[in-house]
């Protein structure tokens, strides 16, 4: 279980590097907001997977200092699709600690996962991707 929650660790930091990239491209209001919330709930997370691996005294790789995008992003259609990659990518962590969890953390990890799979498909539809929604959130695309 730790090196799933190790790996989920990892995806709510990136995801929060990555929301202060997206929301500086992102229109004022609605979409600044929903970008700052975002950063929030994966703010939080993090912060649960830090005391929780804590908690079970496990060792994780120290968080890097900048993150590799993969493509580059300097106005609002690729920071959009930016921040549908990274809700992807965070719902694929959060997917693989349900089966090493139960009760309580694994519908922790289970909200986890739907969260971000919601604000996927919200930044997809105003990115105007298609499919909006995917069939098995959380699951690799590629």
């Amino acid at each position: 279980m730790n090196e799933e929650l190790a790996g989920a660790l990892a995806a709510e930091e990136a995801a929060i590097w990555a929301y202060g990239l997206i929301g500086v491209h992102l229109r004022a209001g609605a979409e600044r907001d929903q970008a700052r919330a975002a950063e929030d709930v994966h703010r939080l997370r993090r912060d649960y997977l830090v005391s929780r691996l804590a908690q079970l005294k496990a060792s994780t790789a120290p968080t890097p200092a900048g993150y590799q995008l993969p493509f580059p992003v300097g106005d609002r259609a690729s920071a959009l699709n930016l921040a549908v990659r990274i809700e992807d990518g965070v719902a694929q962590a959060w997917r693989v600690v349900l089966p090493v969890t139960e009760g309580t953390e694994r519908v922790d990890a289970l909200s986890a996962l739907t969260d971000s799979a919601v604000r996927a498909t919200k930044w997809r539809k105003l990115a105007q991707v298609t499919p909006v929604t995917l069939i098995f959130p959380g699951r690799p695309t590629g």
